[in-house]
């Protein structure tokens, strides 16, 4: 068996969350994508990606966090019958 090292990091748990399950349905670990990480960093000679500010401003980052969050089943999404009946509770709502 290859001689192993430990390392220690903080993230989100949030951020494990997904990344464990999205390595898990391609058949790895988190210990192991993070030593492919590494291995491509050193095949590269840096990080293997260029490093950009995100095109999206804050209210479009917020709102794709909501839609994953639906789609996670975090947050709770009422569904209606018809056109009609959210009409009726909006007008509901507001008068």
């Amino acid at each position: 068996m290859a001689e192993t090292t430990s390392i220690q990091v903080r993230i989100h748990p949030d951020t494990k969350e997904r990344a464990e399950k999205l390595f898990a349905d391609m058949g790895i670990t988190l210990s192991d994508a993070i030593d492919l990480f590494l291995r491509k960093c050193i095949m590269e000679g840096g990080l293997p990606f260029d490093m950009k500010q995100p095109l999206y401003n804050t209210e479009t980052e917020v709102s794709m966090q909501e839609a994953r969050d639906i789609l996670d089943g975090k947050v709770y999404t009422k569904t209606y019958a018809s056109a009609g009946e959210l009409f009726e509770e909006l007008n509901k709502e507001m008068g």
